[in-house]
């Protein structure tokens, strides 16, 4: 029996046009100084006509511009040659010269994956408001995580809402506490529990901040005659491990769709990638929302989560543990018997279902899956969190076959035991025909999270790694391909 498909025919393009303000940094200490020193030396009249030019080309294009200008400025103000006062203008100015605009998805905006809004106060009765979190790449490959938000109408029909007029990266900070048992059972993790280590912790109390961090580091190394902390071994990892776990605020007027999650932490700095976002129900009945997304340093990929509660503070945290291996690992929507449960996938093969009584911290993989079919002999995925129906946790595949085609399956899993597979695909579901097969990487459709509603399956995908369509399944349909 064929499932039969329904794709929305909006399709959602990358727009070089949308751009964020990102600082333009010189490593170059000696050139800094130089910039620094022509500008200085111009008249402050003439410094007054090239700010004005500055604010005329750009200040429609973003929401703080003088805010952003104003923070360069203090970011390179240490290399002045001079205490003396200047103007507000020549602070402008020169941090105009160390600021940039990135174009985030001028290459791509794919691999959404899509939850129920946390705000439902105005939806007509029967429909459902939704968040789209999206892939989008810009310069140097660079990926970072943006939103769409739109509407499910009672009838099934799915709207997308118009983007907003900016796009804002938000206030980044390290976390405001950390608490020392996880934080030492990371730094054990990590291979980095030495005597230093011990000692930056032993002055600590259970609950810490990274000012706090700093100065117990600082303290030891000053004690192990070690002059420089980020240039030392045995203490830049701890502070590495602590940046890496940071939290975003976003003012509370800005829309979602003006929203970007850019990489900040060190291990993410070449991009943040495939975030599958899922609507996590607590033990309380409350709701969080949660993503396991990849974070890609230049050389290493690594899972990492965050978390959010509103969609304007999110909390980017580690992910440690040996079984906190490969790509695309899927945290189930609620705990199951009092413990957390992800999907993950190890030897780039297989699914495996893994258990846990910390979020943070996965041990023991149990095989699930493995290809069986043609047209995923390859490879063999998730395709975001598992969905909670009646009949089981219904979870979205992904197939990799011949000419290195993906395609989008699905499979059954029990509700109370979900090692136990209740059925799968033997034929994919969605695989990409026409237009869809050209684009950056060819035949591929992909989903990192799909959405059931009112009887049918939502499913948003990427087209050839470039841009992004949703299709509409029955869910009846679909659940009688898999008995």
């Amino acid at each position: 029996m064929n499932v039969r498909v329904q794709r929305v025919a909006q399709v959602l393009k990358p727009d070089a046009g949308r751009v964020l303000l990102r600082p333009f940094r010189i490593t170059d200490d000696s050139r800094i100084a130089r910039i620094l020193g022509r500008l200085m030396a111009l008249s402050e009249e003439r410094v007054e006509t090239l700010l004005a030019c500055v604010f005329e080309r750009f200040s429609s294009r973003h929401a703080d511009v003088r805010e952003f200008l104003s923070e360069q400025y203090e970011r390179v103000r240490g290399a002045l040659f001079t205490d003396a006062e200047i103007s507000e203008t020549r602070k402008l100015l020169i941090g105009a010269h160390f600021s940039q605009e990135y174009a985030l998805e001028a290459a791509a905006l794919f691999n959404p994956s899509m939850v129920p809004h946390p705000d439902q106060s105005k939806t007509p009765e029967g429909a459902l408001r939704y968040i789209l979190s999206l892939r989008s790449t810009g310069e140097g490959h660079i990926s970072s995580i943006s939103f769409r938000t739109g509407t499910i109408a009672a009838d099934g029909s799915l709207s997308f809402d118009p983007p907003g007029q900016y796009v804002r990266a938000g206030r980044t900070r390290a976390c405001d506490a950390y608490e020392k048992r996880l934080f030492r059972r990371k730094l054990q993790e990590l291979g980095m529990l030495h005597p230093i280590a011990e000692q930056v912790l032993a002055a600590l109390g259970d609950a810490f901040g990274f000012r706090e961090l700093a100065v117990a580091v600082e303290r030891a190394c000053r004690d192990a005659g070690i002059r420089a902390p980020e240039q030392s071994r045995e203490t830049r990892g701890i502070l590495l491990l602590a940046r890496s776990n940071y939290e975003v605020r976003f003012a509370t007027e800005a829309p979602l769709s003006e929203k970007v999650l850019f990489p900040h932490g060190p291990t993410e700095i070449n991009g943040m990638e495939d975030a599958r976002f899922v609507k996590f129900q607590q033990e309380d009945g409350t709701h969080i929302y949660y993503a396991t997304y990849t974070a890609y340093d230049g050389r290493v990929a690594i899972p990492q989560i965050l978390e959010t509660r509103d969609f304007e503070t999110f909390v980017m945290s580690t992910l440690n543990g040996p079984a906190v291996q490969n790509k695309g690992l899927a945290l189930f929507p609620r705990k199951i018997r009092g413990l957390y449960a992800m999907l993950s996938r190890q030897d780039n093969e297989n699914i495996f279902l893994m258990y846990s009584d910390m979020l943070h911290f996965w041990y023991e993989p149990k095989l699930i899956a493995r290809p069986t079919f043609p047209w995923e002999f390859i490879q063999l995925g998730n395709c975001g969190s598992p969905i909670e129906l009646p009949e089981g946790w219904l979870v979205l595949t992904h197939g990799v076959g011949p000419m290195r085609e993906y395609s989008i399956g699905a499979m059954l899993l029990d509700r109370e035991d979900p090692l136990r597979v209740i059925g799968r695909s033997r034929e994919p579901l969605l695989t990409a025909t026409g237009a869809e097969r050209k684009g950056y990487v060819p035949n591929v459709v992909y989903s990192c999270g799909s959405l059931a509603h009112a009887g049918r399956l939502f499913l948003p995908y990427a087209m050839s790694d470039q841009v992004t369509g949703v299709a509409v399944l029955d869910l009846k349909e679909l659940l009688a391909t898999l008995a």
